[in-house]
């Protein structure tokens, strides 16, 4: 008996019209649909008027779903897997699917679409030749540190590329701030949708509108072309420090961010900076 396929099939990100000719077939085709969340990609199929069954193959149940997929793989039906919105895959569940296909032989193709990154890749205005897709940051502030130092080389060469929940946002944009310095950012949100936002800016000021506005929705962040800061020749006078951090302070950065910057353009300590920022 043949083997069954194993399709990855994206979804629209936002505009149902951005489904493809060859993902409507497929998902019309296929015995069976494994969808991260069943009942979003019901919408889905229901506004196409596609029948297809679907089970959860999410985050928390990929693992122990795992064979009764390949079960029906092995029985020659096709499957196909898609996401919530655009690509499988790409910090969505599935790579572990695909590489327990690969590994025993099943067939597995993609059918391609729309994905989240590259549509704020071309949406940012920042040279796409080469870029960095980096997913989701880490949660915990260490972490973060370690993985914006991580990036810092990349971002002098390149676009970095990541998503962010709107209730983590603000704390990665200012802890980006801390350990990178001045750079701009494309924070694009509900990308294809009718109310989509593109804000390209210094990130100093997109943290400044996300400190006034509470984010909304996953964001899709674009960093690049960062400022590269000249090594101070001389010590710099307290006036010419409260100078820097005045100009900081009336971008609406806050205190924290402010002083970080300070503290490491100038190799200075927090508490120094810190008592500076008390004057302004």
């Amino acid at each position: 008996m043949p083997l069954g396929t194993l399709y990855v099939v994206s979804t629209p990100i936002g505009n149902l019209e951005d489904i493809t000719l060859r993902a409507l077939r497929l998902l019309r085709e296929v015995t069976l649909i494994a969808a991260e969340d069943t009942r979003h990609t019901r919408h889905l199929l229901n506004h196409f008027q596609i029948p297809t069954p679907t089970i959860a193959y999410h985050e928390h149940n990929k693992l122990t779903r795992l064979d009764s997929v390949l079960e029906k793989l092995n029985e020659g039906k096709d499957v196909a897997l898609v996401s919530d919105a655009g690509t499988p895959c790409l910090s969505d569940p599935g790579w572990e699917l695909v590489c327990a296909c690969l590994e025993r032989n099943i067939p597995v193709d993609a059918a391609p679409g729309a994905a989240a990154p590259l549509v704020a890749l071309v949406l940012s205005g920042f040279s796409p030749r080469d870029f960095t897709y980096a997913g989701f940051p880490p949660r915990q502030k260490r972490e973060l540190r370690d993985w914006l130092a991580h990036f810092k080389p990349e971002l002098q060469q390149r676009p970095l590329i990541c998503f962010e929940a709107p209730h983590r946002l603000l704390a990665l944009l200012e802890t980006a701030f801390e350990v990178w310095g001045e750079c701009s950012v494309a924070a694009c949100r509900e990308l294809t949708k009718l109310h989509q936002e593109v804000r390209r800016e210094k990130l100093s000021s997109t943290i400044a509108h996300f400190q006034e506005i509470a984010p909304r929705g996953e964001f899709t962040l674009v960093f690049a072309e960062p400022e590269i800061m000249p090594t101070p020749v001389q010590a710099l006078s307290e006036e010419e420090i409260l100078e820097k951090l005045r100009s900081l302070k009336t971008t609406g950065l806050r205190a924290r961010a402010a002083v970080e910057h300070i503290s490491q353009e100038l190799g200075l300590p927090h508490r120094k900076v810190y008592d500076l920022w008390l004057k302004l």
